[in-house]
This record gives structure tokens, C-alpha cells and sequence, in this order.
């Protein structure tokens, strides 16, 4: 059984950082794997991206702020957020996709697990 375990959100001020992570059972981190995010009344979207191999894609609201990794020892991911801004608030989630390369990496369809979600929300 997979099972993928958010955690590390919270409340910051605009400028601040946080450090998720996303606990990962029953896979294997050589797959692609990916942050998105959901805020209220707003569609689910992919932010970060990690091949099988190590290589990183974000998207542009993000870009230069936030870092996506992992660790296979500890089979968990990770997503530095620094410099974090109000537009950050959502839930963020962790996906497991099946395959070790994604063509685009950011289709919430593309990927087979998911976490619950942990809730960064960031004040002005």
C-alpha cells in the first residue's frame, strides 16, 4: 500500500519560509514526483517538479523561491518555500506518479498517489 504523509505547513508572514515534507510508504522514490497546490475556489496546480532522476521543474510563480527535493534514504520529499507572499496561501499536496519520467509534470492526472494535504497559509 502507498501512502504519502504531508507535513511542516503553517502560518507565516509575507517574507517568511517553510519546509514540507511528504513522508512516502510503499513506493519507490526513483518514480516522478511533484508538489501542487489548491487554494479556495481555484483549480489544483502543479508548482514543483522531480523526475526519477533528479531533474527539477517549477512553474514561474514559484521559480527562484521554492526548491523541490528528496531524499531516498528517508524516502521523503521535500519543498523549501522561502520568500513566501499572501498569493501562497492554499493547500499544498505531494503526488507519486508510476512512471520515472513525465513529459510536462504538472497534470494532477499524470500522477496515481496522493497525500492529505497540509495548509500553508501566509499573511501581509
Amino acid at each position: 500500500q502507498v501512502l504519502l504523509v504531508e507535513s511542516g505547513g503553517g502560518s507565516v508572514q509575507a517574507g517568511g519560509s517553510l519546509r514540507l515534507s511528504c513522508a512516502v510508504s510503499g513506493y519507490t522514490l526513483s518514480n516522478s514526483m511533484a508538489w501542487f497546490r489548491q487554494a479556495p475556489e481555484k483549480e489544483r496546480e502543479g508548482i514543483a517538479y522531480i523526475s526519477g532522476s533528479g531533474h527539477t521543474v517549477y512553474v514561474t510563480s514559484v521559480k527562484g523561491r521554492f526548491t523541490i527535493s528528496k531524499d531516498n534514504a528517508k524516502n521523503t520529499l521535500y519543498l523549501q518555500m522561502n520568500n513566501l507572499t499572501p498569493e501562497d496561501t492554499a493547500m499544498y499536496y505531494c503526488a507519486a506518479a508510476q512512471v520515472r519520467y513525465l513529459t510536462y509534470g504538472f497534470r494532477p492526472s499524470e500522477y496515481t498517489y496522493w497525500g492529505q494535504g497540509t495548509q500553508v497559509t501566509v499573511s501581509s
